[in-house]
């Protein structure tokens, strides 16, 4: 029986060693709002902290944060009883990776949320500092997400006949990100495109 967990844990445990590493390497040597370029201007490492969900999206207010937070954990207690019912039906392989993947991603950034604000102090006007002396910036569940990688592949105007949009600068792909929400884009995006093969049944 344990065996045929033991693909979905390595992926979870990888995916969450190296999302972890990067950010707290992050953390602990830029400062909010710094970048620099790996790729010429198309891929750029960019940190940024955000208070909600994957892609910078969030919900508002103090509220709308433990909302999140709690939503985020019951999620992924109910994505976990899934992936243990899935390997012990014996389901295909790609199926379960997926499901790794996003349980993984979810994971990765529910550590963030309940345990950042405990560890690190701000991000600014300073690089912050793993358990500092005088303790984090904020309490249990209410951490910032960290993320970093930022794809400007295309910097352009809108036509000035566009509705609502005309004369405007757009960026794509504007939204920076992290190795948990990859994971989760990833994931989510193998079943769609794999729906049939994974469900015929």
């Amino acid at each position: 029986m344990l065996s045929i967990f033991k693909k979905p844990v390595f992926i979870i445990l990888l995916v969450l060693v190296i999302d972890q590493a990067l950010k707290i390497w992050v953390k602990t040597n830029m400062m909010l709002g710094e970048e620099f370029s790996v790729i010429g201007n198309w891929f750029i490492i960019h940190f940024i902290e955000n208070n909600g969900m994957a892609f910078g999206m969030e919900l508002a207010g103090e509220f709308g944060k433990i909302i999140l937070s709690v939503f985020r954990i019951i999620a992924v207690i109910g994505i976990g009883y899934y992936l243990y019912q899935l390997g012990k039906k014996n389901a295909p392989t790609g199926l379960i990776v997926s499901i790794s993947l996003v349980l993984a991603g979810a994971l990765g950034n529910i550590i963030d949320s309940a345990f950042y604000g405990m560890i690190f102090n701000d991000s600014y006007p300073q690089v912050a500092t793993m358990f500092p002396a005088e303790g984090g910036y904020s309490s249990f569940l209410h951490g910032k997400v960290v993320d970093m990688f930022y794809f400007p592949l295309i910097n352009g105007t809108f036509p000035n006949w566009m509705p609502f949009f005309g004369g405007d600068d757009f960026v794509f792909f504007r939204p920076v990100f992290n190795v948990a929400d990859s994971a989760i884009t990833i994931g989510i995006a193998s079943i769609l495109i794999f729906q049939r093969k994974f469900f015929d049944k």
